[in-house]
C-alpha cells in the first residue's frame, strides 16, 4: 500500500441496527476517495458525548461531507417541522456543523455531496426546502427508489455553472447532466457562499466558499456513483 495517500476523513452516519447503534459509511464513497482520488478514507465517527471530532483535523488532508437517507433536523435553522417519519440523525448534524467551519478556517480541502451540501448551507446560516417537489416551481429531484439503482443514479436533468466559477474552469464546460436523489435543497444561500450550479427550475445545485482559503466545493447531485 501506497504510505503517501492522503488522508481524507468521511464523516459516519449514526444508525440504528435493532438495538444497537452503528457508525457506518457508505461504501461507494470509500471507493470513490480509494479508487477514483487516490486517497485513503477515515471514517469519522459521530459520537456525541465525551469526544470531540475536531481533533482528528491536523492529522487529516482532506474532509468528504457524503450524502445519506437522513435528512438536517430544522432545527439547525429554524426550519419548521418535519412531516412526521422524518429520517433524522442529530449525531451527524452535530458533527458535520462543528466540522464544517473548523476545516474551512483551516483551508482544508472540503468536498460536500448531498446531505453534506445540505449541512454546508445550514452551517452557513441558510435554510432548507424540506421537500423540495411540494414547493412552487420546482419540478421533482427526488428518485423513484422503486427503479433499479443505476436507475436511480443515472443522468436526470440539466444544471447550468456559473460563468468563469469553479465547475466550468474544471470542466471547460458550461453545464452538464446529474443525477438527482433528494428531497431536501437549498431555500436561503447560506452566508459567503458563492453559486456554481443551477438546475433548470432554478434550484441552486453547488456552491462554494467565497474567500476559503482551501479548496471548497458542494454539490447536490452524486459524483461518486
Amino acid at each position: 500500500m501506497d504510505g503517501n495517500r492522503p488522508l481524507v476523513g468521511v464523516i459516519s452516519d449514526r444508525r440504528m441496527q435493532g438495538p444497537h447503534p452503528f457508525h457506518m459509511v457508505g461504501e461507494k464513497y470509500l471507493k470513490a476517495v480509494a479508487d477514483a482520488a487516490g486517497g485513503f478514507p477515515v471514517g469519522l465517527p459521530c459520537l456525541a458525548e465525551g469526544f470531540d471530532v475536531l481533533d482528528i483535523l491536523d492529522r487529516l488532508d482532506g474532509l468528504f461531507l457524503t450524502g445519506s437517507p437522513s435528512n438536517v433536523e430544522p432545527r439547525h435553522y429554524l426550519g419548521d417541522p418535519s412531516e412526521p417519519g422524518t429520517w433524522h440523525d442529530p449525531e451527524r448534524d452535530l458533527a458535520a456543523l462543528a466540522l464544517i467551519p473548523a476545516a474551512i478556517r483551516v483551508g482544508m480541502p472540503l468536498l460536500a455531496v448531498c446531505r453534506g451540501f445540505q449541512e454546508m448551507n445550514v452551517a452557513f446560516g441558510g435554510s432548507l426546502h424540506q421537500m423540495v417537489h411540494q414547493q412552487p416551481g420546482y419540478g421533482m429531484h427526488k428518485e423513484n427508489e422503486q427503479d433499479p439503482l443505476d436507475v436511480q443514479y443515472s443522468p436526470s436533468h440539466q444544471v447550468r455553472f456559473t460563468p468563469g466559477g469553479l465547475l466550468e474552469r474544471i470542466t471547460g464546460l458550461p453545464g452538464a447532466m446529474v443525477n438527482s436523489l433528494h428531497s431536501q435543497g437549498v431555500d436561503r444561500l447560506g452566508d459567503g457562499l458563492q453559486v456554481e450550479a443551477v438546475a433548470e427550475d432554478g434550484l441552486i445545485e453547488a456552491f462554494t466558499v467565497r474567500d476559503a482559503p482551501g479548496f471548497t466545493l458542494a454539490v447536490q447531485w452524486h459524483p461518486e456513483w
